[in-house]
């Protein structure tokens, strides 16, 4: 899905409003990342959109998580799918996408 600069723009707009709301202080103030589920301090937690910007992702409540810094750069561009995949490769030792032959 090719996205123009005006979309991703205005999503990005939508977000920094969003992270100025009582929900999202009350979202971050569990003090817990949505992927790996460590405590963090809430001021310390990021908006991750779970389907990204990116991707075709929207700036609304139900895609929007806090993640912890790590989780959130890791995560970058992938679809949940993609970064389901991605955790299973880091468990059984082998980060890097296996190439198809």
């Amino acid at each position: 899905m090719l996205l123009d600069e005006e979309h991703i723009r205005r999503e990005k707009h939508k977000a920094r409003r969003l992270r100025a709301t009582k929900w999202w202080r009350r979202r971050c103030a569990i003090g817990r990342c949505y992927y790996c589920g460590r405590r963090v301090p809430p001021k310390e937690l990021t908006m991750d959109h779970v389907i990204p910007i990116s991707r075709g992702g929207l700036s609304v409540k139900e895609n929007l998580v806090p993640a912890c810094k790590e989780c959130n750069n890791k995560k970058k561009y992938l679809l949940p799918i993609e970064w389901e995949e991605y955790l299973c490769r880091i468990r059984s030792g082998n980060p890097e996408k296996e190439e198809s032959s």
